[in-house]
């Protein structure tokens, strides 16, 4: 089965960005060129967009390929295909990485597991279950990510699809 998504480096120092390449290539078997172009939510890093497609669990391979990596923030997709739900992964330096995995529509979808676990530890007294809730939603990622989404002036516009 062959799925397909998106790899957004959403900050990288300059220095950094040869080797997300060969780390990309490297997943994906082929050479792989970037377009980088200024972050301007941090000066002196890069940002970058890269559609891919391939085996169902490609996207946990680019995102563990690249995991780790200090002064990296990126997000990787994956979309849903037949007999697979989509993924999304994102990383941030402070908080590590954030999985889930995502429907048709792009909704997380949060086992039913974590979300007992969630419970217990509300009930717990541990956290408040907003946090918990926010937590499994990646709420922090997104918070911390959001303004390197903006893609910034100049930054290439690209459709992933059509819908009719």
């Amino acid at each position: 089965m062959t799925t397909r998504g998106v790899l957004y480096v959403h900050s990288a120092p300059r220095a950094l960005c040869p080797h997300v390449e060969w780390a990309v290539a490297g997943v994906l078997g082929v050479r792989v060129s970037l377009d980088w172009i200024k972050q301007p939510a941090e000066p002196g890093t890069w940002r970058a967009e890269f559609s891919w497609q391939g085996e169902t669990g490609t996207a946990s391979k680019l995102a563990s390929a690249l995991r780790g990596w200090q002064l990296l923030r990126f997000e990787v997709t994956a979309e849903p295909c037949a007999g697979a739900e989509g993924e999304r992964y994102s990383a941030t330096p402070d908080l590590g990485i954030f999985h889930a995995v995502t429907g048709v529509h792009g909704d997380i979808l949060i086992p039913e597991d974590r979300l007992r676990a969630a419970l217990a530890r509300s009930a717990r007294g541990e956290t408040a279950l907003e946090a918990e809730i926010a937590k499994l939603l990646g709420k922090p990622w997104d918070d911390e990510l959001e303004a390197f989404r903006y893609a910034g002036e100049g930054a290439p516009v690209r459709w992933l699809h059509q819908v009719v």
